[in-house]
Formats: structure tokens, sequence, C-alpha cells
């Protein structure tokens, strides 16, 4: 297979109230939010990007906020866990932070590795497990230092309706490898550092049901907007009814569903979140497309105020 995707780009979920959305990915989780901007298609609801310093692809979770937004279900058609990757020896410091603030948290092991396993104020799961390889964030934030802080995704635990499906769309399509197999899950891994591990459980999982606490699309990369065009093609000529290219602003995306139910996106790794915003003010300023510019004043007069804050132990 010629193209090989590095692994994902970033994921996209659905949150309720935005401030307390910043508060577990920056607050608790030491996070950058790197970009506030508004639903390009829903100019009311927030979208909100978090990552390391810079907003690399691979470390990149982005929220619909949405205060009172109903409950959705975790389920098959979904990345069922967002696997973030911290240094080799940081998970006792992450389980001590984690008991200083009350957040509950659970240990688990998959292929010989150890798992926190945890869930944001909405309900959605994301788990923390160590690995050598990945540079080292230079982010801090929160009273979390660099070596212990998260580097990024280490991948994701993908919920499918139809596994067998899920598993030849991975291997067939994006050019994954198959690694393990334990009976219970499959392991795959793409050619990146980051964001590069995948599992699926083998047995099907039954369509859970969208809302706040779940994962809307999972964003695989595309290393330039040539290679994303010869995407494009490869999902087509492999049956998948893909949409035409969207400029994202901060990259160009695709869509298609997958066999298992999951919405899959490929997204440029060019041109990032620097291109309307300075390095080192990523974030701080609500940040619109040309076309919404004129309505500022009514966009910004009907989201809810947001601000980047540490979270302290809880009495």
């Amino acid at each position: 297979m010629s193209l090989q995707t590095a692994g994902i780009h970033h994921i996209t979920a659905f949150a309720g109230d935005p401030q307390k959305n910043v508060d577990f990915y920056a607050g608790v989780l030491g996070l950058r939010l790197v970009k506030k901007t508004i639903n390009f298609d829903a100019p009311d609801v927030y979208h909100l990007y978090f990552g390391d310093k810079q907003g690399s692809p691979g470390t990149i979770i982005t929220f619909f906020p949405t205060r009172g937004a109903r409950r959705g279900e975790i389920g098959g058609g979904q990345v069922g866990i967002t696997t973030y990757v911290v240094p080799t020896g940081a998970l006792a410091f992450w389980e001590e932070r984690l008991n200083s603030l009350d957040i509950t948290f659970n240990k688990t092991a998959r292929f010989g590795e150890n798992y926190l396993q945890l869930e944001d104020s909405d309900g959605l799961r994301v788990e923390l497990v160590e690995r050598e390889v990945g540079a080292l964030s230079e982010w801090s934030f929160g009273g979390i230092p660099t070596d212990k802080a998260i580097k990024g995704f280490g991948g994701a635990v993908l919920f499918s309706a139809n596994a067998a499906k899920t598993v030849n769309v991975l291997v067939n399509t994006l050019g994954l490898t198959k690694v393990d197999d334990d009976g219970e899950y499959a392991r795959f891994k793409a050619t990146g550092e980051i964001g590069n591990i995948i599992d699926v459980p083998l047995k099907n999982i039954p369509m859970g049901v969208g809302g706040a606490g779940t994962v809307h699309h999972i964003a695989w990369r595309a290393k330039d907007f040539e290679e994303h065009k010869q995407w494009q093609q490869e999902a087509t000529k492999n049956g998948y009814h893909t949409t035409d290219i969207i400029d994202r602003q901060y990259f160009n995306a695709i869509y298609f569903r997958e066999g298992g139910g999951i919405l899959f996106e490929i997204a440029t790794d060019p041109p990032g979140f620097a291109r309307d915003e300075a390095p080192e003010s990523l974030g701080e300023t609500l940040m619109l497309p040309a076309w919404y510019e004129q309505h500022r004043a009514a966009i910004e007069a009907n989201l809810l105020p947001i601000q980047v804050r540490e979270v302290g132990a809880k009495k």
C-alpha cells in the first residue's frame, strides 16, 4: 500500500458547559487551549481546540460545548476511549494529581500496558498510558512539569458495530499494521510516534447515541494537500462515499463513514493553528472566519464567557 497515515490528527467530541470543559482539559489535564473559535455551521456554539504548545497534529482534541446539551450514550460507531500518552514513570504523578483533585479513576491493563481511565465532566472516557516514544511536552500549566505532562494522543479505542469492517478500513485503506490480538482486542499501529496505537474490541458493540460526552468523529493525518487528494481517491476507490474537500481554516478535511459506523475524517497537517494568531498567544482571542467577522459583536454576546484557569484540590 502506497498511502499510510501517521495516525490520529484530531478527535472531535460534544460537550456540555464550556467552562467545565476548559477546566478539565486545560485545568486538570494541563493541555493548552490552542484555538477558540465557533462551530462554522452553528455560530452560537464554541469550537474549542486543546493540544500541545503548538497544537500539533496527534495532540488535538476539539469540542462543541453547549450548556444544557443532552447527554449521549457511548457505544458502537464511536471512539469509545481517547488515549493520552505520558512519559515513562509519570503515571504515579497522575495518580497523585487525580486523587488530590478528587477525580475518580480506574486502573486497568491492555497488551502489557497499564492505564489510568477516567471521565470528563460530561462522561467522555479518556485514559493515560506511559510510553517512551514521542517528544516531551513543551507546555507546562497548573503545576504539571513538562517531564510528567501529556505528550499527545497515545491513540484510541474504537467501538465498532462491525469490528471486521472497522479492521478492514484500518488495514486496507489507512495502512495501519496489525501488531497484536489477545482475543478481546486487536491492536493496530500507524507510522507516527504519537496517536498511532489503535485498539478495536473484537466483539461488535451496539450503536451509541450522539450527545454530550461522546465523540463525533476521529480524524487521521495527511501530510500535505497533495497527499490529501490522494487519500480522497483511495477512500473512494475502496468503496467509501467521501465528501468534497472542505477548508476548515487550520486544515483541509474530507469525511466518510466506515462500515462499523464510525465517522472518519482525513485532515491535512498544514496550515496549522498559527495561521491567524501568533504562536505565543494561541487560544487567547475568539477567532472567526472572514465571513463571520461582521457579526463578531453579536456572536461574542451570545457565547458564555470562558477562561483558562488552574484547578485546585477540592475540599
